[in-house]
């Protein structure tokens, strides 16, 4: 492990879409960065000034901190080989295929003594943490009802539509969502979802649509909805809070943040290398902000803003809501001990 007061080294397994602004946020807390790909990224290395491992042992063995970047389905493998030697880990959401693996995940880093962190940007873009920093502080009187949405173009690869492989709209983009809902209204009862067209044998058609609707412990209600839109739509999100005394709203593609003031910024530095779906940087640099404080927590011994057990929360209600899918009626999401991790 790297000595105190060195550069963390961190490797990062997988060269998708996210691996870019991983490497970014990475680099700009200082942190000495090597990646492995089953397809080596010798332009993503380059990109960055970087070098590629040979393979997923050999990167684990060279640093202090282990980004899970690849596909869904090999987030738990790849984090239980990490934790096993010690390796503090951030991965990428949704933290596991089910909330069982989650938990197993949560349950061996807890047990090492080592960081786990899943990666819910969301929760670092400002317009986000203002209505949430709002929300707590009483601003809009007692929470009632949110709504939030999220649309834009579906990822190429073809895993992300086989619900079966770790895909899957409401898998892979609603999270986000659903992990806010969470964080803005606490535990969830009861989820019901619909998905326009249905999948056939786990697979989907774009375009489709998905809705999800939760049900809090303390009796707020949530309706989310979004879409994989096909080839050029442009990345949305949107939210509304509704309290007792007050609305609280944000959307991306408004000229303001009417929650707070804040003026919609565009993908900062976007580039040919954006894939499009991912939710776009912002002037705030979320990405950076995210990383910076898993560093912080590392440091510290704090919690993150975002902790193993958000990270299971998330992938149970993910599973309520393909439980939905199956049924046609509403689930009830897996409970976890919330003090794991």
């Amino acid at each position: 492990m790297a000595a105190q007061g060195a550069p963390l080294r961190v490797g990062l397994i997988g060269a998708g879409g996210i691996a870019a602004s991983h490497l970014d946020a990475w680099q700009a807390i200082g942190a000495e960065c090597t990646l492995f790909s089953r397809t080596r990224p010798e332009a993503l290395a380059a990109r960055f000034g970087v070098e590629i491992a040979d393979d997923v042992d050999a990167l684990i063995g060279l640093v202090d901190v282990v980004g899970v970047l690849s596909p869904t389905p090999t987030h738990l493998g790849y984090a239980l080989q990490a934790i096993a030697r010690g390796r503090h880990v951030v991965c990428e959401k949704p933290l596991a295929m089910s909330a069982v693996e989650a938990q197993r995940i949560a349950d061996a880093s807890e047990a090492a003594g080592v960081g786990l962190f899943p990666a819910h940007v969301v929760r670092y873009f400002s317009a986000y943490r203002r209505i949430q920093q709002e929300i707590a502080a009483g601003g809009i009187g007692a929470l009632q009802t949110l709504r939030l949405s999220r649309s834009g173009a579906g990822p190429a690869p073809g895993w992300f539509y086989d619900e079966g492989a770790g895909g899957g709209l409401i898998r892979d983009l609603l999270i986000h969502d659903i992990d806010q809902a969470l964080w803005l209204a606490g535990p969830v009862t009861s989820v019901a979802a619909r998905q326009d067209p249905p999948s056939v044998s786990g697979r989907l058609a774009a375009p489709v649509t998905a809705t999800v609707e939760l049900r809090h412990e303390n009796g707020v209600t949530t309706r989310i909805g979004g879409g994989w839109l096909g080839e050029g739509a442009p990345f949305r999100t949107a939210i509304e809070a509704v309290g007792a005394d007050g609305v609280l709203t944000h959307d991306s593609a408004a000229e303001a943040d009417t929650a707070r003031g804040v003026t919609a910024a565009g993908p900062a530095g976007a580039s040919a290398e954006d894939p499009g779906y991912l939710p776009p940087p912002t002037e705030d640099q979320p990405y950076r902000a995210q990383i910076a404080d898993f560093a912080e927590a590392l440091r510290t011994g704090g919690p993150a803003r975002v902790t193993p057990a958000d990270g299971v929360a998330a992938v149970a209600v993910v599973d309520a809501a393909y439980a939905s899918l199956a049924t046609g009626g509403s689930a009830v999401p897996a409970q976890f001990d919330a003090g794991t991790g």
